[in-house]
């Protein structure tokens, strides 16, 4: 059966995404209520960046989570020019080395691009980790429908068409628990193409009028990631929409047997 084809999101999603800034800044000015999230264990977090992006990108992530009490680590990869199978070996010991210094699982956090990463992650190595959060990644359906994909395939030299074995891991169910995040005011990627199929450890979190670049920042993402990283290790329990930011939910969905 073949891929039913999906258009990248319209062009004025794709100028509407300055609203990045904003988002920042409502994380910033929500801060005292952000910090009310349960707090972490301790535990590793990997956070990988998006598509020509760098870890600067994901730090005020990384601050928030490190002040809940979690272990952040940033990639330490430089700039984000793409590349699955070109990235693949770096992070493969990236990972081994964050499970080897800690002797914990480590959550792996990814942004667009940074999400492929790591579902790609966690298909190899489910034994290393604990969980999977994605952010507006395309990994589903027809993963041609982005604004950046013929500028990913000339800066990493790879074409999303290639290794269709990795392909078909990356988009199917993961060994470990997985929460996809996303908003249908994606300018970036098209939102069908962040959706898991949900199971009794899989979820999506459609975050409303966020864009892409803010999603990182996005004060309900942000709160939902800390709802998801607090869950007990080898435990697994749908989000609670019913938070100090539940407006900003899409409504749960029904996991699929």
């Amino acid at each position: 059966m073949t891929e039913r084809r999906l258009r990248p999101p319209s062009l004025f999603l794709m100028l509407a995404e300055a609203r990045g800034v904003l988002e920042l800044n409502s994380s910033l000015l929500l801060s005292p209520l952000l910090m009310r999230a349960p707090k972490g264990d301790g535990h590793p977090v990997l956070t990988l960046p998006g598509f020509l992006a760098s870890d600067l990108s994901m730090a005020p992530m990384r601050r928030y989570l490190k002040e809940l009490g979690y272990d952040a680590y940033a990639w330490n990869m430089g700039r984000n020019f793409g590349g699955i199978a070109s990235k693949r070996g770096a992070l493969r010991d990236l990972l081994k080395r964050i499970h080897a210094a800690t002797g914990r699982k480590v959550s792996i956090i990814g942004w667009s691009l940074g999400g492929v990463y790591a579902r790609d992650l966690a298909s190899q190595f489910p034994e290393l980790v604990r969980s999977v959060i994605t952010l507006g990644s395309p990994f589903a359906d027809d993963i041609r429908a982005t604004n950046a994909t013929r500028l990913y395939e000339l800066l990493s030299g790879e074409g999303v068409d290639d290794i269709p074995e990795v392909r078909a891991a990356i988009a199917g169910d993961m060994p470990v628990p997985a929460t996809s995040i996303y908003s249908r005011t994606d300018g970036i990627v098209n939102w069908r193409t962040s959706r898991l199929r949900p199971s009794a450890t899989a979820e999506n979190i459609e975050v409303h009028f966020a864009s892409h670049i803010g999603l990182g920042v996005n004060p309900a993402a942000l709160w939902a990631i800390a709802d998801r990283l607090a869950l007990p290790e080898g435990e697994f329990r749908h989000f609670d929409r019913s938070g100090p930011f539940a407006i900003a939910y899409g409504p749960a969905e029904q996991a699929l047997s």
